[in-house]
């Protein structure tokens, strides 16, 4: 960012942003070619809110989406959106989006537009932490762990990625330990991005699924790495509050309240560099224990596959 390059996973993610739209309220996206198992759900909630996007005026900005993840994406297969313009008011509009693959429904967002207004304004302070320059950038601390994992996920675990992420509290991936529920993560776009807030928003809703899940699993000593758990996103929900900047450093700090019935729960809350507060999140991830996973098959299959 710093020279305002943009590296070829970001510069992909925005082309795969620019959605084709086949009809009115229809549009096509695609994914990520080196995705070989499930679409990665950060993806398909920014397409969905490009989607809503494109059928809302200049004039209002998202404030809120809410959203389940329903089945697990094909990422060789392209994804239809489908806009429904629920209501168009004065202040706010509303858009339901669909996201369909192989004629079923994967996924569905509930957004939020409003217009611009003022009124009182508080927050709560950000966490004092260290500055994202002191902290060892990813693509150097992903290349330092994947000397410790098996040679067949090392590419996986190193390619390029569109958003970085400085983690302030790094531990050991495969072995972690035991810890309190509580995180922070420094974010940034790889590349300076065009000025359209509406885009801003989508990519932070692509960078917010990517860390928060993870939240719920430190005090149990797991990580999605470990084999001992099969984790997928079950419903995400987003607020804006201010303008912002993905290219500019925001500090993403997490904390997870509760984990029970095989479920986590998680909230972010993402502040500037100087401390505003931009944005909240919400979500609920799957941790099931996979010992219990063949128990399960052999009884009534469960036809539910989310999203990851």
């Amino acid at each position: 960012p710093e020279s305002g390059g943009m590296n070829a996973a970001l510069q992909e993610l925005l082309e795969q942003l620019d959605l084709e739209r086949i009809e009115d309220n229809i549009f096509r996206g695609y994914s990520p070619v080196e995705r070989e198992t499930r679409v990665f759900g950060g993806h398909v909630m920014a397409q969905a809110l490009m989607a809503g996007c494109r059928t809302v005026g200049d004039d209002r900005l998202c404030h809120s989406f809410h959203a389940y993840f329903l089945l697990g994406g094909d990422p060789k297969a392209p994804i239809v959106y489908e806009v429904d313009r629920t209501r168009d008011g004065g202040s706010f509009t509303t858009r339901r989006i669909v996201a369909i693959q192989h004629g079923k429904p994967i996924f569905h967002m509930e957004a939020s537009f409003h217009v611009k207004e003022e009124g009182w304004e508080h927050q709560f302070t950000p966490p004092e932490v260290p500055d994202p320059e002191s902290l060892m950038p990813e693509e150097e601390r992903r290349a330092e762990q994947a000397k410790t994992l098996h040679p067949k996920i090392q590419h996986h675990f190193t390619r390029q990625r569109p958003i970085e992420q400085r983690e302030i509290d790094v531990f050991d991936e495969l072995h972690p330990p035991k810890r309190e529920p509580y995180k922070n993560v420094w974010i940034r776009s790889n590349g300076t991005l065009p000025d359209d807030p509406k885009l801003h928003q989508c990519l932070l809703a692509y960078a917010s699924d990517h860390s928060l899940m993870d939240t719920a699993t430190l005090p149990h000593g797991i990580s999605w790495m470990s084999g001992v758990m099969m984790g997928a996103s079950l419903d995400h929900a987003m607020w804006f509050h201010h303008d912002f900047r993905l290219d500019d450093w925001l500090l993403y700090t997490h904390d997870a309240p509760v984990a029970a019935g095989a479920r986590g729960f998680n909230r972010g809350l993402i502040y500037t560099r100087e401390g505003k507060l931009i944005a909240s999140v919400v979500q609920e991830g799957l941790m099931r224990p996979r010992k219990r996973r063949a128990e399960r098959e052999a009884g009534k299959k469960d036809g539910d596959k989310p999203q990851g």
